[in-house]
């Protein structure tokens, strides 16, 4: 063979070769997607040998392990330890160790001294809240928890908690010490600048409480096509009244109803009257036009998905 032609058939080996070990690669890889589709249809024990044996599934799990991080880190937060501590805690006296309360007091925080308060200083806190809570380092909290009393008077009170085992166990780790509130935040202006005069969409609007808060009347009319909405059961008022509302859009205000498919959005106070007595109640709803009529589109103030909540659709 000749110089030449021998040069030539070696610089050919290598791409031949190449192409060789590159076809039994995808060969391997067919046979091992075709192994994995075998045991899923085999049986769930299969199928976990198999997803153990494939390479892929390094890549699968690390959007798993990084929800459970978030998981984690969402279920730690120590506030309702903090406030059962604290609840116990002011509740109970030292010269009363048995009692029921400062029992609770010592096992969630063993190493914290119990109060010795003065027979009929003060009574016992009506309610205790969590108000807020931060967390300094891993594993480190410090709860702001809120005590009301009798006399309209609160005291806020920091407590250092620590969490461990991901968030499934807790430890107050010192005595709470009393603090001053959190600050009044500055409310933001608010978007319903357009004051709506008595018409067509007050009218609608008071027919529609009237039958969501005394359940006189069928909600439904109220309602534009496609929405959800239940009124409150058992009806909780026996009088309801508008007694001032605003809208963010200029036609709310308009003294003729819009064309249809006109939409605003409106803060509605309510006035309704109980056995108990008269209460000042807030809405934002917004309505839409059609035939000729305000109908409500959605209940802001309802959570979304959840029972009551209005929810555009929709043909109805």
């Amino acid at each position: 063979m000749s110089p030449g032609k021998q040069a030539s058939e070696s610089e050919a080996a290598p791409p031949i070769a190449a192409g060789a070990r590159l076809e039994s690669m995808r060969r391997r890889v067919r046979l091992s997607r075709l192994a994995v589709w075998t045991v899923i249809a085999a049986s769930p024990v299969a199928l976990a040998v198999a997803v153990a044996s494939t390479p892929t599934t390094v890549e699968a799990a690390i959007p798993a392990k990084s929800t459970s991080v978030r998981t984690m880190a969402a279920s730690a937060d120590p506030e309702g330890y903090a406030q059962v501590f604290v609840s116990a805690w002011l509740r109970s006296s030292v010269d009363d160790a048995t009692s029921a309360q400062a029992r609770l007091a010592q096992a969630l925080a063993p190493d914290v001294e119990l109060p010795d308060p003065v027979a009929g200083a003060q009574s016992a806190p009506q309610s205790v809240t969590a108000v807020r809570s931060a967390q300094h380092a891993d594993g480190q909290w410090s709860v702001t928890v809120a005590a009301q009393y009798a006399d309209g008077s609160v005291r806020y009170y920091a407590v250092p908690v620590a969490v461990g085992g991901a968030g499934t166990s807790f430890a107050v780790t010192g005595a709470p010490g009393v603090v001053a509130g959190p600050a009044r935040a500055e409310a933001a202006k608010s978007p319903y600048g357009v004051s709506v005069p008595d018409g067509a969409l007050s009218s609608a609007l008071t027919e529609f409480f009237a039958t969501y808060l005394t359940g006189s009347g069928e909600l439904d009319r109220y309602l534009a096509p496609g929405v959800t909405l239940s009124a409150v059961s058992p009806a909780p008022y026996t009088t309801v009244s508008v007694q001032q509302i605003s809208a963010v859009e200029q036609a709310a205000a308009s003294e003729r109803v819009p064309t249809d498919g006109t939409t605003v959005r409106v803060l509605v106070q309510v006035e309704a009257q109980d056995a108990g007595g008269r209460w000042p109640l807030a809405y934002e709803l917004t309505l839409r036009v059609r035939s000729g009529r305000w109908e409500v589109a959605a209940l802001e103030s309802e959570e979304p998905g959840e029972p009551g909540t209005a929810r555009v659709g929709g043909v109805r």
